[in-house]
């Protein structure tokens, strides 16, 4: 991976996100049910998102069950607990497990500092979580030895827990592994999770064309979705989307399985990155101005292309 450095900030400030809207699928509590303006915060009132929770019905047939998060603070931390059930209707996908509730506590940085310059790489693990309590969880655990000869699993090829050296992806490649419309599905706990862009969450927050906090990474930097400003430290320049600095290889690795089988892009060693080739740096991140951080911060953005989620951290993660 080659190197990439980014500027320093002297302070980060805490991000807050916005909250459900309703959509078909599911149905808003009477109470409960924060709204994207709810959300917000002045840097009066202190850091958003620290007084925050959402209650959802959702009534997808694949899910029948009530998603909640809250999110809260302390002197130091953001702390985020819930169920893990997406707030948003889940269409399509072939899920092995049906979706779980999950009891989840999770402890994010509440200012957290650049620590790593050239990521620090997570491997088969969360990125972290949107504020729906929903995991961030781009990476498999399917793997394939060189000498692999069919897609289907056992001709060389891991499902799950693999140990061969060739990583497979859960979105472009070869391999289908049951995402549905929100490139979402459930792990074997049951836990439902995002390998890329949070479609359904994204279309209840009506988010348009616009700069959309959608979480926090697990080193506590804040995460975007899709779009950011052309001018990095600029909030009146135009929104569009932002591109990765990843690349396909033009040649495969040495000793990777069949390209006519494999095509490029179904193992995660098929990519390479390429810095200022894009927007984003390694770990699919840059510094700039947002909506919630109108003096700049380190942020992570999901991309509609790999890495799609990012695969590594500035921040000191758990």
């Amino acid at each position: 991976m080659r190197r990439v450095f980014v500027v320093l900030l002297s302070s980060i400030v805490a991000a807050c996100g916005v909250a459900p809207t309703g959509v078909d699928g599911g149905t808003e509590p009477e109470d409960g049910g924060a709204k994207p303006s709810d959300a917000g915060s002045s840097a009066d009132a202190g850091p958003p998102a620290c007084a925050f929770s959402t209650n959802y019905v959702n009534t997808s047939p694949k899910v029948n069950a009530t998603s909640t998060s809250s999110w809260t603070c302390t002197a130091t931390s953001r702390v985020m607990t819930g169920n893990g059930i997406p707030d948003h209707p889940v269409v399509g996908g072939n899920f092995a497990t049906p979706v779980g509730a999950q009891n989840l506590n999770i402890t994010f940085s509440l200012a957290p500092t650049i620590t790593a310059p050239t990521g620090r790489a997570l491997t088969r693990t969360a990125s972290g979580y949107v504020l729906n309590s929903v995991k961030l969880d781009p990476a498999t655990d399917g793997t394939c030895s060189s000498t692999a000869t069919s897609t289907a699993m056992g001709q060389g090829c891991v499902a799950i827990m693999g140990r061969d050296p060739w990583h497979l992806e859960a979105m472009g490649g070869a391999f289908m592994f049951g995402t549905d419309e929100n490139n979402a599905h459930t792990q074997p706990n049951g836990q439902y999770h995002y390998h890329g862009m949070p479609e359904g969450y994204l279309t209840r927050q009506g988010s348009g064309q616009r700069v959309t906090l959608v979480g926090f990474a697990i080193d506590g930097f804040p995460i975007y979705a899709r779009y950011g400003f052309t001018v990095a430290t600029d909030a009146s320049s135009a929104v569009r989307v932002m591109t990765p600095s990843w690349q396909k290889k033009a040649t495969p690795s040495a000793g990777r399985p069949s390209m006519t089988i494999f095509p490029m892009g179904t193992f995660t060693e098929d990519y390479e990155y390429v810095a200022g080739s894009g927007d984003l740096d390694e770990c699919n991140g840059r510094v700039g101005v947002t909506p919630e951080f109108p003096n700049g911060t380190y942020h992570y953005v999901i991309t509609d292309a790999f890495p799609f989620i990012q695969r590594c951290v500035k921040g000191t993660a758990p």
